[in-house]
């Protein structure tokens, strides 16, 4: 049985090389597609029907769209689509996360200049303070 899967596994290697397979933009192209699913399930249960047939258009193009980029062979077209995608996604997922963790920081408070909008971190318990912001020097009052 284990050589089976192995041949398998072994022929959709042999297929796959050379293709573009999975990256970043096609994981995203997954998720939304997913995402209107869930929403076409909800306009079904509405019994909405054209919003429906919309729904299901954009659902079949974006199986194409993530079918074709996967077994595409023009991988320097699809590496440029994917980096475009990198580089307008990664500074939203960065900002999020950076929230997260200024969130999660408790020996800290995080103020945000009004002038220049540059993020400064004080330590927390210090009580009212006047911090200058270091990029443009305005100042700034707040409690720690």
């Amino acid at each position: 049985m284990r050589s089976f899967f192995y041949k398998l596994s072994s022929a959709m290697a042999r297929f796959m090389y050379g293709r573009n397979g999975t990256d970043q933009l096609n994981w995203a192209i997954l998720i939304l597609y997913l995402a209107l699913w869930v929403v076409r399930t909800l306009v079904s249960a509405l019994r909405i029907p054209y919003a429906a047939m919309i729904v299901d258009i954009l659902m079949f193009l974006l199986a194409v769209i993530l079918l074709w980029r996967t077994f595409s062979r023009n991988l320097p077209k699809r590496r440029a689509e994917n980096q475009r995608f990198v580089n307008w996604w990664w500074p939203i997922k960065n900002r999020f996360a950076a929230a997260r963790s200024r969130r999660a920081d408790k020996a800290h408070r995080y103020f945000t200049c009004k002038n220049c909008k540059t993020i400064c971190r004080v330590p927390a318990g210090k009580g009212k303070i006047v911090i200058t912001c270091p990029k443009c020097g305005h100042k700034i009052e707040g409690r720690s």
